[in-house]
């Protein structure tokens, strides 16, 4: 995408942040909330709109975080809101464990038939991905009957005690809250980029799934193992994309050993890849799928969608949660699939890619920094290293770079193990003009800092 100097800017930062109005609420913050929630920003919403979000100082800031992959129908869809006030006037929580209500049902029902897979499915829901996460395991160890889970390196899936556990980075996510969950193990996954000198695509992906049959050899037996969760892109690891061989090996010895295969797809869920799922670029149909962020345009809503017969294992009452699947939520939530399918955003997701990918493919060239790009779709990743024969990972030059994209008006974060991945998640309802602006910023930051 060329640069058009002459387009109306959508960024205007009235103020150095934080503001003053933001130095007060700050020091709010400081006092009544503990340190421990993170914040990317050192300021403070006041309105979203779009791929637009204004601070309460006036600072209007493009927007390429998308709360953390949320919004993939951006802030505040009209569609969206209007179906929430519609709802606002009804009732606002019943529970369905008290007085079940049709929306709940409707999403249900339109999950069912939107994941992959053809067999009969049944969908239940929570309210956030690690509680999906949570119950999915709940659910395949029901089935099966037996108690090992398999996660992969580097994988998040959460922060409570089983999500958690599954997780793969220490810090911030693990560090002094264990002892975790017992029967959790961790499979490698490729890393092409970081693989050793020599090493194919294929013979990693060999490797690995060689990898498989040992384990089940020296540490618990394939026909203990009740499921193996995976991100098909992995989100906090660093958008590391596996191959359509290395998953569908993962299925096949799955089927194999009749294990579970759950998808958690709560970051590239709902058009984020070019697709509604991002297994389907792979033509891998998961026995479980757990769905969530970008689900309600923000809201909080999660689901478990999976084969009938297995959703069906746990008794009544054994799955749930008091507030799951509130009606807020699903209505929200099958408003964005309506926006999804009539918008096409999938295909918007596409050509975001392909705009992010052919920038920094000709900044690559220029800066040695610059190490991987991958993405798929509008999941879009750089990879910061010190030179690009060691590829040490540049944490500190990263933190600059955000930085200095962050002074100039543009919300973008970090990912990876190492902290050294600058990813792309702006709302798939992004204008041509907007993305080419927000790619100016950070151009522009790489520029300042990562020239040699």
């Amino acid at each position: 995408m060329e640069v058009q100097p002459n387009r109306k800017a959508s960024i205007k930062m009235q103020t150095e942040l934080p503001g003053p109005q933001a130095r007060q609420l700050l020091e709010r913050r400081l006092a009544s909330v503990p340190r421990g929630p993170f914040n990317t920003m050192p300021t403070f919403a006041a309105k979203g709109e779009g791929a637009l979000l204004t601070d309460v100082d006036g600072n209007v800031f493009i927007d390429f975080a998308g709360a953390i992959g949320t919004l993939n129908v951006g802030h505040c869809p009209p569609r969206v809101v209007d179906a929430l006030k519609a709802q606002l006037e009804l009732y606002l929580h019943p529970s369905f464990h008290v007085m079940m209500y049709e929306p709940y049902v409707a999403l249900a029902e339109k999950l069912n038939a939107l994941t992959p897979g053809d067999y009969p499915k049944k969908t239940f829901f929570l309210s956030s991905g690690a509680e999906a996460v949570e119950n999915a395991v709940k659910i395949a160890r029901k089935y099966t009957g037996r108690r090992a889970i398999i996660s992969f390196e580097r994988g998040f899936h959460g922060r409570t005690f089983m999500a958690m556990s599954l997780t793969s980075k220490v810090k911030p996510y693990k560090n002094g809250f264990g002892p975790f969950a017992p029967d959790t193990y961790k499979m490698p996954y490729p890393y092409y980029y970081r693989a050793p000198n020599g090493m194919t695509q294929d013979e990693v992906d060999d490797q690995i799934l060689r990898k498989f049959e040992d384990f089940f050899l020296s540490e618990v037996p394939g026909d203990e193992v009740a499921a193996v969760i995976m991100e098909p892109v992995q989100g906090e690891g660093g958008f590391v994309i596996a191959s359509t061989r290395f998953i569908q090996g993962v299925k096949t010895i799955c089927e194999k050993y009749g294990i579970i295969f759950i998808a958690d797809e709560v970051q590239t869920g709902f058009g984020r890849t070019g697709s509604l799922f991002a297994m389907t670029h792979h033509g891998v149909v998961p026995d479980l799928m757990t769905m969530s962020k970008s689900i309600a345009a923000g809201l909080p809503i999660s689901a478990v969608t999976g084969r009938a017969d297995i959703m069906d294992a746990p008794g009544i009452g054994e799955i749930g949660g008091t507030y799951g699947g509130s009606p807020l939520g699903c209505v929200a939530a099958l408003e964005v699939i309506a926006m999804l399918e009539e918008e096409r955003l999938p295909e918007r997701a596409i050509a975001i890619g392909t705009a992010v990918g052919q920038r920094f493919t000709q900044l690559q060239q220029e800066l040695p920094c610059i190490g991987d790009l991958r993405g798929i779709g509008a999941m879009c990743a750089i990879e910061l290293v010190k030179d690009p024969i060691s590829k040490d990972p540049d944490k500190e030059l990263t933190s600059r770079i955000l930085q200095e994209a962050h002074k100039r008006g543009l919300i973008v974060m970090s990912a990876g193990i190492y902290g050294n991945v600058i990813r792309i998640l702006c709302p798939l309802v992004i204008t041509d003009e907007q993305l080419a602006e927000g790619l100016d910023v950070l151009e522009q930051a790489f520029r300042i800092w990562g020239t040699p």
